[in-house]
Parts: C-alpha cells; structure tokens; sequence
C-alpha cells in the first residue's frame, strides 16, 4: 500500500482494525498521504463469520458510504470479503475501479473465487483496471484482453542492490535447504521431508529449515518423526520479513515443489539472495527459472533429492546458477511494480495526481 500511496494525492485505507499487536510477521502500515478510515473487525470466524457478514456491512455503512462518496476511484484487492464489497460498490456508484487478484487466478476452486473472476473478465475495460497476480505468455482472459498479468514482490532496487552483496557459498558438509510459505496441503512441504532421507546419504549433515506456520505443521513434525530426521528439520513457524531475510541469507538452496501458486514472492526473495531455486512447473515459476536460476522438477521426494544433487555437483554449477537468479530477481523490484501499476491506471483514468485526486482502498487485512 505504500508504493500505490505513492501514485495519488491522497489515499485513504478502509481496513477492519484489531487492537492486539506485536504479532510475527506484523509490518508497520505506512505511506506518503495515506490516512487509515478504521473498521471494526468482522464478527467471528470461519462460517459464522460469513452468516453475521452482513450485519457487519450494516454496522460499516456509514463509514464506508462517506469514503465512497468523496473518493475520486477505488482499489479493491481480493481475495477477500471487504474486497469483494468494495468492488461490488465502486461499481454501484460508478467509480474507476481498479481490481487487484492477488490470488491464484488460474484455478478458481471456490464459489467466491469463480465470482472474482467472472466479475473481473465482464467488467475489464473502459476506466476499470483489472490485473491478476501471476505471468504467463499467454493474457490471464481469453474473454476480455483487458485482464492483464501484474508480478508481485515485495523488495525495492535498493533491497535488492543490497541483497546482492550477499554472495552463498555452497557448503557440502553443512548443506542447508529452505523452504518458506504456508504449511498446508498442496504446498509440497512433505515431499521435502521425505527427500531428506534420500539427501543424507550424500549430505550427513544436511539440514531443512521450514519457515512458516500452517494447518499441516503439525503433521509435518510428525511426519518428520517417523522419518527418523527430527534432527535435521528445524520449524521455525512464523518470522517477521527480517527473520525470513536472515534465514535466507544462511541457506543454500530454496526448494518449492508446490502443486498451485500465484506469484510467490518467496521465490523471488530467495533468488535476490543468489539462491539456487527448486521448484516444480507451476504458475509463473517456468518463467522466474528460465535464465537457469535453478531447476524445474516433477513434484516427488526424489526429484528433490536429484535436483539438490544436481545444483551441488560442482562449484560452477551452484555459482551459476545463483548468478542467474539473483539476475532474474532485479527484474521485479517493488519500484517497477508501482510503476506499471501506475501506467495502468494512468492509461485508464488520466493523471494520477491531479484529476484522480482521491483513491479509496477496501482491503480484509489487520490495521497495524
């Protein structure tokens, strides 16, 4: 939110607002000319949340009704119910609308999910700036060409520039491996445990760093258990972006044999660390690996352990391939991605700071 606050006069955050705090993980929420119009926290969670959404809708519309009123255009990432409403409402009153799909836009699962999708491929266009996070050769819709890919990341030029003084120096007697995401089904995580009792045998002292918490973690350390490789697995659960930084900076080879993604911004991170990547063929990964970052592999325990014996063959080979990626990595800053966001919009409603004075943002997140 602070490099789109950069694009506008003013912009005012519409957020549900929590008051506990100093949890990992949390960001300060800043930027230049942004104001925060709070909102209580929606009512309960899982289903009960969705049945008492509406009553929280009720309560908010004041609120929300006046933002709207004033605002000059409206952002509305989704996924996410207060998204979704401000969506729905930008196009009620007929504001410039821009969508941001920070989901994984080509596997819509859900009812929700198909919505977000069906609105954005009906309505792209005209003032309405519809962008899906993801990359492809191919445009995100066939329907309306309007829908355009945007990347996501989460490091400027700067970060990067200092990132790349870091140079990994590949350790056969300490090979450490990483892993960062959400510990749940589909990420692949399990996969990485079992290709651990594969990798020992060349690696005795190799060691998988698990960063993130999740609904899997549980099974995971269990799982690791049985294996035998408790030693070897360390969980860290959740870090704030530092501690994934840090952790990064210590480790050799990322490895992210996911089975459905978006645009992982932890890729990204670990490349602009000279990382080596491992990953299966999945979203925008064929693309960030094409220069030889790393290594595409099928989504089993033993193309894990093949592919880290291949990154490891040789000194070149793990130099190279860190080069590649670190050169891969500054391609995306966070710089650019404010940039081509706002050529988007500009494109659609004219400059930004001056006849679009105002941009009213609806997000389901936590108000820091």
């Amino acid at each position: 939110m602070a490099a789109i606050a950069e694009l506008f006069d003013e912009t005012v955050l519409l957020v549900p607002c929590h008051r506990r705090t100093g949890e990992p993980g949390e960001i300060s929420l800043g930027g230049p000319r942004l104001r925060v119009s709070p909102l209580p926290p929606p009512y309960g969670s899982g289903l009960g949340r969705k049945l008492l959404f509406p009553f929280w809708c009720f309560r908010c519309a004041p609120v929300i009704l006046r933002e709207f009123r004033k605002a000059d255009a409206v952002h509305a990432p989704i996924p996410g119910d207060v998204g979704t409403v401000g969506m729905l409402l930008a196009w009620v009153f007929r504001k410039p609308l821009f969508v941001r799909h920070c989901g994984n836009w080509l596997r819509p699962i859900t009812r929700a999910e198909k919505l977000w999708r069906w609105f954005m491929e009906t309505f792209a266009g005209g003032r309405n700036v519809m962008l899906a996070t993801g990359g492809a050769a191919e445009p995100p819709s066939r329907r309306n060409p309007n829908v355009r890919w945007i990347f996501s990341s989460s490091l400027t030029a700067a970060e990067m520039e200092e990132l790349g003084s870091h140079q990994p120096k590949l350790d056969r007697e300490r090979l450490r491996l990483i892993t960062v995401g959400r510990q749940q089904a589909g990420k692949g995580t399990e996969k990485l445990v079992d290709a651990l009792v594969m990798i020992r045998r060349q690696f005795p002292q190799v060691q998988l760093e698990v960063v993130g918490d999740g609904s899997d973690l549980a099974r995971l350390k269990q799982q690791a258990a049985e294996l035998g490789v408790s030693g070897q697995v360390v969980f860290h659960g959740k870090l704030d972006h530092a501690g994934v930084l840090q952790k990064m900076k210590q480790a050799h080879i990322f490895c992210f044999p996911t089975q459905s993604e978006g645009f992982p911004k932890a890729v990204l991170e670990a490349m602009a660390c000279g990382l080596p990547v491992i990953a299966t063929p999945v979203s925008v990964l064929p693309m960030l690996l094409s220069m030889g970052g790393g290594i595409l592999i099928e989504p089993s325990s033993a193309a894990v352990a093949r592919a880290v014996c291949e990154v490891t063959s040789s000194e070149e080979t793990f130099k190279g391939m860190s080069a590649r990626a670190r050169n891969m990595a500054r391609t995306y800053t966070l710089d650019r991605w404010r940039d081509t966001i706002g050529g988007h919009l500009s494109a659609a409603w004219g400059p930004l700071k001056t006849e679009i004075r105002d941009q009213t943002s609806v997000v389901s997140s936590q108000c820091v």
